[in-house]
């Protein structure tokens, strides 16, 4: 059994995002292993737009800090804020970093 402190991995990965020129900063928390799961905690500095991108499967985005914004074509817009968790629609989606977040990304690989 492994335990991950997400709090701890937030704030250092917050940092390095400060620090990065993209402006963003993240990290494997579960799934180096070869299992279906994989959970990637990722930082990004608000303003930040990264580019839209088809999603890889069922997926979930846990905003653990900060304020995002997902589009996703037919599906809308909607924000999440510490707490929140965005199922992604199995499409091409887009996300908004309306200020310094970290979110936990859960993907279900096939």
């Amino acid at each position: 059994m492994e335990k991950i402190s997400l709090r701890a991995t937030a704030e250092e990965q917050l940092g390095a995002a400060h620090q990065a020129s993209a402006g963003r900063s993240a990290v494997t928390a579960v799934g180096d292993n070869g299992g279906r799961l994989r959970q990637t905690v990722i930082a990004l500095r608000g303003g930040e737009r990264p580019t839209e991108h088809e999603s890889p499967g069922e997926a979930t985005v846990l905003v653990l800090t900060g304020r995002v914004r997902v589009s996703a074509g037919e599906e809308g817009v909607t924000e999440g804020t510490n707490g929140d968790l965005i199922v992604l629609p199995d499409d091409r989606h887009s996300l908004e970093v309306l200020e310094d977040s970290v979110v936990l990304l859960t993907v279900a690989k096939p």
